[in-house]
């Protein structure tokens, strides 16, 4: 995910190993290049342009098109948008320092959006990022998942609510690993430019509560079971 919400990091926080599935084909509309970012016309798209996508392509072969300088663009509009915000300057030097290497492939820009983010928000512990290719798993789908969990010696897959729609949740279970999902608190913080919500990117959170914004990012999880029962 490209400078993703705050769910992402809630996720990453309940973590001990976190790997970037950055092989698995790009899809248009989710927000793999693209994040919302709330300004004082509404919420619009911070949109990473690309270069001659394919459907079906992997994310780490989809590359990034710099034809136009919409880095630039994209600084110049957060710029504005938290020209209140207290903490502008720590949100515009991640930017920055995301921005400063022209990342060639998608998932290289993700994967320095989403590490950038972490290491200002202080979650504490200790936690391994992997890439899944790293791993040198095969297979697909909730098989694949699995394998992944057991390569790093998890007990435990912590995911988002969509799982449900997908997983094959017993799989999990005849290999003695729970599956978690996360149960989404969606604190408020005082934004900018109206009513809060919680589905921007997390660089909304920084720029206005700053050095304070790991206190804001404390959801736990719940096991998918106890989850459904109560849906």
């Amino acid at each position: 995910m490209f400078f993703p919400w705050v769910g992402l990091f809630e996720q990453i926080r309940l973590a001990d190993v976190y790997v970037h599935y950055s092989d698995v084909p790009f899809s248009k509309g989710g927000f793999i290049n693209r994040v919302q970012v709330k300004t004082a016309q509404g919420i619009v798209w911070m949109t990473v342009p690309l270069l001659h996508q394919k459907l079906g392509q992997p994310i780490c072969e989809v590359q990034i098109n710099y034809q136009k300088d919409w880095r630039h663009k994209h600084r110049e509009m957060l710029k504005q948008a938290y020209a209140q915000a207290p903490f502008r300057k720590d949100m515009l030097d991640i930017i920055d320092r995301v921005y400063t290497e022209q990342h060639s492939t998608l998932d290289k820009l993700s994967t320095a959006s989403v590490n950038a983010v972490y290491d200002y928000l202080d979650l504490g512990g200790s936690r391994r990022f992997l890439d899944i290719r790293e791993l040198d798993i095969g297979g697909s789908s909730s098989q694949r998942v699995l394998d992944t969990v057991l390569s790093v010696g998890g007990d435990t897959y912590t995911t988002g609510l969509g799982a449900r729609n997908y997983l094959d949740h017993e799989l999990f279970e005849d290999s003695n690993v729970r599956v978690n999902y996360m149960n989404y608190r969606k604190t408020p913080y005082p934004q900018l430019h109206g009513d809060f919500t919680p589905y921007v990117s997390a660089l909304d959170l920084i720029a206005i509560m700053g050095s304070n914004s790991a206190g804001y990012i404390h959801s736990e999880s719940i096991h998918w079971k106890e989850y459904l029962d109560h849906e």
